[in-house]
């Protein structure tokens, strides 16, 4: 018996203009899948044709005749195709941060009357909301990119579409500074500010979660063992359960206060108990990629003699 063919992806990629949808695509054309950006929606079904590597396609306000429910409707006959699996993600943003990217770029919004910075951009980030809202509620996938650096944005992406994942569910575990936010797409989030801070100790405050004396500092805590054993005793019965409900991702949010200490050591110890019971992790520290981030964008800035690059693409 000749095994079953499985299903072609195709990842349409929507959104707010300035949210980084085009980043989105990158990163999926990084991964093997063939991109267009932007084309007509009467050829959008037929992008499907005979080919066999996995699709991607961004539709946005820019489309002449653009109207979100008709697109709706050509994704749910694509939904009903054999041989088609079809995903819908949604780049978002909040109104400052899309104003403020598109000043930094100097950038015309495709729907900002006159193409002038100011009150006409968020004029046209209001019009761009309203008229995407169908697809937003729509979407299989939600990315609000406001906070997320681009290594973050890429692990998410390439945990969800890779193409050669394997099956079952995958855990992402996220360590972050609750000062900062909690984490918009966390499914489970715990709060270890209660351990003993490291950021105390002058020895240990320049170090990270990752270092064996800040890993040894927080595990001597007097209430980790009982920490510890209850957080994997309420995980681990857990997640065959979201397996058994059809979850296929799901996301635990680890924070403490400063994002670099106590919630990353735990977020490193639950991956190596997770990854040692058979399931798949990936593992990102928010704080420590936000590091990351700006110094790279500072250096590229700095080697084309401008302003700070803002970190998403519109």
């Amino acid at each position: 018996m000749s095994e079953a063919i499985p299903p072609r992806p195709f990842v349409v990629v929507t959104g707010l203009s300035g949210a980084g949808k085009a980043s989105i695509l990158h990163i999926l054309e990084d991964l093997g899948y063939e991109t267009v950006d932007n084309p007509p929606l009467s050829i959008l079904e037929s992008l499907v044709g005979d080919g066999t590597l996995p699709l991607a396609a961004g539709i946005d306000t820019r489309t002449r005749g653009f109207d979100a429910e008709q697109v709706k409707l050509a994704l749910d006959r694509l939904r009903r195709t054999p041989g088609v699996a079809l995903s819908l993600v949604f780049a978002t943003a909040e109104d400052t941060v899309l104003l403020r990217r598109y000043t930094e770029t100097r950038r015309r919004h495709p729907l900002a009357p006159g193409g002038a910075l100011g009150t006409s951009v968020a004029e046209g980030i209001a019009r761009e909301t309203a008229m995407l809202e169908p697809l937003r509620e729509a979407a299989d996938l939600i990315v609000d990119t406001s906070g997320l650096p681009m290594p973050s944005l890429r692990q998410m992406v390439e945990r969800r579409f890779r193409p050669d994942g394997a099956p079952g569910m995958a855990v992402l575990l996220q360590s972050f500074a609750f000062p900062k936010g909690l984490p918009r797409e966390a499914d489970l989030v715990f709060d270890v500010r209660f351990l003993r801070n490291p950021h105390y100790v002058p020895a240990l405050k320049p170090l990270t979660g990752k270092d064996a004396p800040v890993a040894e500092y927080v595990a001597e805590d007097t209430d980790f063992p009982a920490f510890w054993q209850r957080l994997t005793g309420f995980i681990d019965p857990l997640l065959p359960r979201y397996v058994a409900e059809g979850k296929k991702y799901l996301t635990v949010a680890i924070g403490c206060t400063g994002g670099r200490h106590r919630s990353v050591l735990v977020t490193e110890r639950l991956a190596d108990h997770l990854r040692s019971l058979g399931w798949r992790v990936d593992v990102t520290h928010r704080e420590l990629a936000s590091d990351h981030d700006r110094v790279a964008h500072s250096a590229i800035a700095r080697s084309e003699g401008g302003q700070e690059a803002p970190r998403l693409t519109p």
